[in-house]
């Protein structure tokens, strides 16, 4: 049985988000040592009652690459086998880059705090949104945002699943397409809560900024193969791996082909590895037929374990 091991990015991070490992003291360890590359106390976040401090995307990013690769090192404590594939959704490529051995885990939480400022600095504050669009094809999506931009950015950032894009841009331009979108029989067209337009072309100066980032961080070659957002392919030359990276900054997240791709490269089962069930809501919707068990909590995790032997 080929196994396929996901991990959510933004939008997944809630208050006591890990309560479900509670007694797993390789969690603690794990965001212990998150807390101290960034010399800031990140179980104290996500354990305390101040959901706004966890939702700014400096301190999102770090805490769900903390929280990923804590939900893995449960997995293999636990005697789990090695899955076929990564693939992770936007930062979540970041987690799976981690666990497959091309990153180490202190680097990459330096690296996704630095990831998350020049974002948060590339636009202004208010200058840009997205927006989820629900009941139109990729192609319809693609099309209205090219009528909607009138000289300015919004693009279709995040092909989810079927029926659900995600677009970005400037300000302006997102709430046009949001119009247009509904004219064209949307089922929902709504602004997201985020204070990044990620994926547009307006993140491009932050990616030229994260290139330099990159070529002060060691990269390894990947030990499990980890399919990349930008291009859905895998690459075992690191120039590629930082390359495909600093793309995926500015490139849609292409997560419907990647569910299709496992599933063509014969993989039968999936797990979505942190918190939340995100992504296992999207393979459901893409691919009907390929499992994804929800690693929220240890007995999800046991039962993954128990059906691979």
């Amino acid at each position: 049985m080929k196994t396929a091991f996901f991990f959510p990015g933004q939008g997944s991070q809630s208050l006591q988000m890990m309560a479900g490992f509670d007694g797993e003291t390789i969690v603690k360890q794990t965001f212990d040592e998150a807390s101290d590359a960034l010399n800031q106390d990140l179980w104290a976040m996500i354990t305390g009652d101040n959901a706004e401090i966890i939702n700014q995307t400096e301190n999102t990013q770090p805490i769900m690459l903390a929280a990923g690769v804590a939900v893995w090192r449960v997995y293999q404590a636990r005697g789990g086998k090695t899955p076929s594939v990564l693939a992770g959704h936007s930062l979540g490529e970041y987690t799976a880059l981690t666990v497959s051995g091309c990153l180490n885990f202190a680097d990459a939480v330096r690296l996704v705090r630095q990831r998350a400022n020049l974002m948060q600095t590339a636009v202004p504050q208010g200058k840009g949104a997205m927006a989820a669009i629900l009941g139109l094809d990729d192609s319809e999506v693609v099309a209205l945002c090219q009528d909607a931009a009138q000289g300015e950015v919004v693009e279709a950032v995040n092909f989810n699943s079927v029926g659900q894009v995600v677009i970005a841009g400037e300000t302006a331009a997102v709430n046009r397409a949001m119009e247009i979108a509904k004219a064209k029989g949307a089922k929902r067209a709504l602004l997201l809560p985020v204070s990044v337009p990620s994926h547009c072309a307006l993140m491009k100066p932050a990616a030229e900024k994260l290139v330099e980032a990159f070529a002060q961080t060691p990269f390894r070659l990947p030990e499990i193969s980890v399919i990349h957002n930008a291009d859905v392919c895998s690459y075992d030359n690191i120039d590629k791996i930082k390359d495909a990276l600093a793309r995926q900054l500015y490139s849609p997240v292409r997560w419907t082909e990647t569910v299709r791709k496992v599933v063509a490269d014969g993989i039968t089962q999936s797990a979505e590895c942190g918190p939340g069930k995100v992504l296992a809501g999207l393979v459901k919707r893409t691919e009907k037929n390929l499992p994804c068990a929800a690693l929220t909590d240890i007995t999800a995790v046991e039962e993954l374990i128990a059906n691979q032997n």
